[in-house]
């Protein structure tokens, strides 16, 4: 006697039936395996650009100015000017300007977990501070591998209507720094555009010792 195909069919399926209900399926990853893990080890653009400037340390360059005001910036054209990356640690760069034979400015840079401040340091040839001293701003985002950004802070500001100039009080200042190539140093605000480049790839002779900066202050 032959058996009709559909007997044989009933077995087989009870048999998958009962396959389904006893595996389980396994539950769906919320997370891709690795995401946060990579996400962490993108490195920060504050580091880089940190590590390019500590790169400098040491050496002096020559640069000009590319945007200024002829009247106000009158004193930054037609000298020499150098800025020379004479001190760094791992959290703070120091990096005196010269001006022709003015050796009053030092940008003095500090590193934090998740910010990076810029200051001015301006002294007269005794080493004493002048009225308009370290003013400067402190980054509010990561910036780039290449450019940092500071605008002005609060005792900044406060600092500039005390001395008459509020305009200033809207100042933020960058620097970019391109291996091999250029440092670029600025501000720029509503009314005030001011930039000047630095050669990296040609260092010029160290300049002498900045007027005393103490490092307390």
């Amino acid at each position: 006697m032959k058996l009709h195909y559909s007997y044989w069919l009933i077995p087989v399926a009870a048999l998958m039936l009962a396959a389904c209900e006893t595996d389980e399926v396994p539950e769906p990853e919320t997370d891709e395996p690795g995401m946060v893990d990579q996400a962490e080890e993108q490195p920060n653009p504050q580091d880089e650009w940190w590590d390019r400037l500590q790169a400098l340390c040491g050496n002096a360059y020559a640069g000009e100015m590319v945007q200024y005001d002829e009247e106000a910036d009158e004193g930054w054209l037609d000298v020499d000017v150098i800025m020379h990356v004479r001190e760094c640690s791992e959290s703070e760069i120091r990096i005196p300007l010269h001006v022709g034979d003015n050796r009053s400015r030092t940008w003095i840079l500090t590193r934090s977990d998740d910010s990076i401040t810029l200051k001015h340091d301006h002294r007269y040839p005794d080493g004493s501070a002048e009225a308009l001293h370290m003013y400067g701003g402190t980054t509010d985002d990561f910036g780039s591998a290449y450019r940092q950004e500071f605008p002005v802070g609060e005792f900044s500001q406060d600092l500039f209507h005390e001395e008459g100039i509020p305009d200033s009080a809207e100042n933020t200042w960058y620097m970019e720094v391109h291996p091999g190539e250029r440092f670029t140093y600025g501000l720029s605000r509503f009314n005030r555009e001011f930039q000047g480049d630095f050669d990296l790839s040609d260092p010029v002779e160290e300049p002498p010792a900045p007027w005393v900066v103490t490092p307390e202050e």
